[in-house]
């Protein structure tokens, strides 16, 4: 490891520009004549359209057009699909509703978009936009997924009868029930997992230009992967040719998922630009954001779990209700499924699991993936289960989850996973050893003495990340390959771009992906360069989420630099007239192992350009492309401790202690790594105390707005110990598992853990506000 290369601390080299407000965001983007759009929203849940009246909005100052769904659909712009098939347990395919980019004969949530407004400016937009007049037929809704179901309630899609999306299973029922049949004791709960809005620091954002003169359109966009983004308004929307189609993400001020997939905005900015003429840019207020970008989690489920006398674990049975809102999102019917319930095995050696999911329509925001997708839903069945069944026995959770752990691999789960390396109980050593967890009886007799109320939770999980390989999920119903792609061009004086198909909106990408270069080949930091997020100057690639970037996209970037670095020894070798097997690279220079022999690395360059002097046959250039299918899943896991105390009289949480060990396998830069994890407990924090999506009866957004909804600050979190071991990965040539998402996976049952120990009750629902934590203590006094 050099102080630059794979292993340093390295700050990252793009945080000067963000730092001193010099990032370039959508927003900042300014195209000659271009004019801005607001969009008319649906004010109902759930209503036909009767009528559109924009006639007093096209005569007012600025406007230049007032487009609808029908001229949208005249126009022949297809329906946003979801891209990946599941089918019910029966054999049918799932039940897709139409969704049009613009309604035009039915609304199914509040934030539904109907018209789009295109003027001179954002003010004269809005107010356009205010002018329009819709008659709507106000229909019945439903927003709670348990209800979504019953006899009476409001058939959302004529597609989906019952709004029953799909009714999927996995594992196998029959062993499942056996294993029950033979339980010593049987653990049964109920759990909620609580709806999310992503709040991405940067709101969703687009803008659409059609170019007459060349008949090109080139869009701007909040996108995680703009390639993808191209492809499907391509070959589904119906937008452009995809060779005539540019899609271009700049800075992107955060994720979580929420900005992985094609909205409504993109599809119609484009197409407005063409219907007039002009450039078309849309910004998202925050209202909006709330409103229309894609939720998070909103699961409700039972799970029994079935031990014997010894409390090993037999069997495990998950019933679980998904709320996917009124519409199917990108990845929507993927996140419930194959992300959520093939990781219901956790850490742990179950030898039989069956799972049931339903999907289900709502009149809410549509649903997908967010930060975790699908496993943090999985680690909190698991490990809220896992803590009450220590409960249940009064044995320690620590122990009884040391006693189930998987500890020989390649490990074979009931539920498709195939676990390929870990240490599960080095994690939960060093977190409790960490935690100081033997002394907490003490530290809690202390809280007691002033009144408040102490507890410790833990939680032990494990993600999988890179979905792969592309051959499997295809397999599963995925509607793409998973694979990535790096282009590593040398030039002539040494310097090096490497092109990603990998998106960073906050990764630290430019920092990581530069030290792969200067590990292999020693060249500064500074002297490479990363490209990514323009169809137009990178190849093909599949983005960035699940945690993939390091553990594929570095791979397919390692494998360009293996091709690299072949020829560039191939060079060395001629010009220093030695043997190619005898060429090393160290610090910038290609050398004659064993020698003072040696050519510097830009030489080498120049001569790969000039070609004056090559290897005979050899082509003139240094310029190298990969792509990379993994093998496999990989499979970061850790310990999570949560120390609480809580005021008995008011229900206030506080944080005390905070302890994340993690097993990510090799790490390429310590800091980012830490940081990500940071990021990932605060998430996980909030979504356990504080946040929460709430829709009244009628589907209006109760939280649509930072005065309803709770963000987590500075003062609700702890300062956290984390630490990180190492079980390299064995499906990749890094060894390198992904980092992202583990703590907003692993941090909320160890807070709802710690909490109901400290108040005595299981009953507790996230989120864990004061009032509900309050409720829950008085209910436990009677």
């Amino acid at each position: 490891m050099g102080i630059e290369g794979v292993g340093a601390r390295v700050a990252r080299k793009e945080d000067k520009r963000f730092i001193t407000g010099a990032g370039r965001y959508v927003d900042d983007m300014v195209v000659p004549g271009m004019k801005h759009a607001a969009f008319v929203r649906s004010p109902h849940a759930h209503a036909q359209i009767k009528k559109i009246d924009v006639k007093k909005a096209q005569d007012m100052p600025g406007v230049i057009g007032v487009l609808t769904g029908k001229e949208l659909k005249a126009d022949g712009i297809g329906n946003i699909i979801c891209g990946w098939m599941i089918h019910s347990k029966d054999g049918s395919p799932m039940k897709m509703g139409a969704w049009s980019p613009l309604a035009f004969d039915r609304v199914r949530y509040v934030g539904d978009a109907v018209v789009i407004v295109v003027a001179e400016t954002k003010g004269q937009a809005r107010d356009a936009a205010e002018a329009v007049e819709i008659t709507y037929k106000e229909l019945k809704a439903v927003v709670d997924a348990s209800r979504a179901m019953d006899k009476g309630a409001p058939q959302i899609h004529p597609e989906a009868d019952n709004n029953l999306i799909f009714d999927w299973d996995i594992g196998n029922a029959d062993d499942t029930a056996a294993a029950f049949e033979k339980a010593a004791h049987v653990v049964k709960m109920d759990i909620i997992n609580n709806r999310l809005v992503p709040n991405a620091m940067e709101p969703r954002a687009a803008l659409g230009h059609y170019d007459k003169a060349e008949d090109h359109y080139t869009c701007w966009t909040t996108s995680q992967n703009p390639h993808v983004a191209r492809l499907v308004m391509s070959a589904f929307y119906n937008v452009a040719p995809e060779n005539k189609l540019r899609v271009i993400a700049p800075d992107v001020g955060g994720g979580f998922g929420s900005k992985i997939y094609i909205y409504p905005e993109e599809i119609v900015c484009l197409w407005a630009s063409k219907k007039t003429g002009v450039p078309v840019k849309w910004v998202a207020d925050r209202t909006e954001s709330f409103l229309t970008d894609a939720h998070g989690r909103d699961h409700h489920t039972h799970a029994e779990m079935a031990f014997d006398k010894d409390h090993k674990i037999l069997g495990l049975k998950v019933e679980t209700k998904a709320n996917l809102g009124a519409y199917m999102s990108l990845f929507s019917s993927a996140t419930p499924t194959y992300l959520y319930a093939t990781l219901l095995s956790g850490q742990y050696n179950i030898p039989a699991i069956h799972a049931n999911v339903k999907a289900i329509y709502t009149n809410t925001a549509p649903v997908d993936a967010y930060r975790g997708a699908g496993r943090p839903e999985a680690t909190f069945v698991m490990e809220r289960m896992m803590e009450t069944a220590a409960r249940q026995f009064g044995v320690s959770p620590a122990e009884l989850r040391r006693k189930n752990f998987v500890t020989s691999f390649p490990h074979q789960t009931p539920v498709i996973m195939c676990y390929d390396a870990g240490d599960y109980a080095a994690s939960l050593d060093a977190a409790m050893k960490a935690s100081d967890y033997a002394g907490f009886a003490k530290r809690k007799a202390a809280a007691a003495k002033k009144g408040l109320l102490r507890g410790i939770g833990m939680s032990c999980y494990i993600e999988a990340c890179g979905i792969a390989p592309s051959a499997a999920v295809g397999s599963l119903g995925a509607g793409v390959g998973l694979w990535e792609s790096a282009e590593v061009r040398v030039n002539a004086v040494g310097t090096i771009e490497v092109l990603t198909g990998s998106h960073s909106h906050g990764q630290g990408h430019e920092t990581t992906f530069a030290q792969l270069v200067n590990e292999r080949f020693g060249v500064p930091l500074d002297s490479v360069s990363i490209v990514h997020g323009d169809t137009d100057k990178v190849q093909m690639g599949m983005g960035t989420y699940g945690s993939r970037s390091g553990a594929v996209g570095m791979s397919a970037i390692v494998k360009a630099l293996d091709k690299v670095e072949a020829k560039a020894k191939k060079i060395a070798a001629h010009l220093l007239e030695a043997d190619e097997s005898d060429i090393v690279i160290e610090n910038g220079a290609l050398k004659v192992a064993g020698t003072d022999k040696h050519v510097p690395w830009f030489q080498m360059a120049l001569a790969a350009y000039t070609a004056h002097n090559l290897p005979g046959g050899m082509e003139p250039g240094l310029k190298e492309t990969a792509f990379y299918d993994p093998s496999n899943f990989t499979f970061p896991a850790g310990c999570y401790i949560c120390e609480v105390e809580v005021d008995p009289e008011t229900g206030m949480t506080e944080i005390v202690q905070f302890v994340a060990a993690d097993d990510f396998g090799n790490i390429i830069n310590p800091m980012i790594v830490e940081g990500q994890v940071h990021g990932g407990l605060a998430q996980g924090i909030g979504q356990a105390l504080l946040e929460g999506a709430h829709y009244d009866n009628s589907g209006q957004l109760l939280t649509a707005s930072y005065m309803d909804y709770t963000m987590p600050r500075a003062g609700d979190l702890p300062s956290f110990k984390v630490s990180t071991s190492n079980t390299p990965c064995p499906g990749n040539p890094l060894g390198i598992k992904g980092c992202g998402e583990a703590g907003a996976i692993g941090s909320p049952p160890a807070v709802i853990n710690a909490i109901t120990d400290a108040i005595g009750s299981n009953d507790l629902a996230m989120p864990a506000t004061p009032s509900t934590v309050w409720a829950a203590i008085r209910a436990t006094k009677h």
